[in-house]
């Protein structure tokens, strides 16, 4: 997976919302599940959301329900997720992947991009 990931280099406070982009390349976007992973420090990687190769059905991680977006822009080749109301466990890398069937299912994501370091602190 070819993917342009906003980099953040700065803190995002507590409550502040942020945006990551990932643009891809390499493989039939619109045929393609899509998903957001995270790993924090000391932790393992967890997926944080998904969306359906039509956009139809999403899924999100209890710890970012009612928080979290993730939208898809065909036309773009882009997957987004929005951020909003961000906390400090929020920080970890975050890393943008897709499968032609699903992220979420073993073995997991048959492409990933390259981590965006997310960091909420005050």
């Amino acid at each position: 997976l070819r993917c342009s990931c906003r980099r953040v280099g700065g803190l995002v406070e507590p409550g502040g919302s942020l945006r990551l982009s990932c643009v891809t390349s390499g493989f039939t976007f619109d045929d393609h599940a899509l998903g957001w992973f995270r790993q924090a420090p000391g932790k393992e990687r967890e997926g944080v959301s998904s969306i359906s190769s039509s956009g139809g059905v999403t899924y999100y991680a209890d710890s970012v329900k009612g928080r979290f977006t993730i939208s898809k822009d065909n036309a773009k080749n882009t997957v987004y997720l929005q951020m909003n109301s961000l906390k400090p466990e929020d920080t970890a890398v975050y890393y943008c992947a897709a499968d032609p069937i699903s992220v979420r299912i073993a073995p997991g994501p048959d492409y990933w991009g390259k981590g965006t370091q997310v960091t909420v602190s005050s």
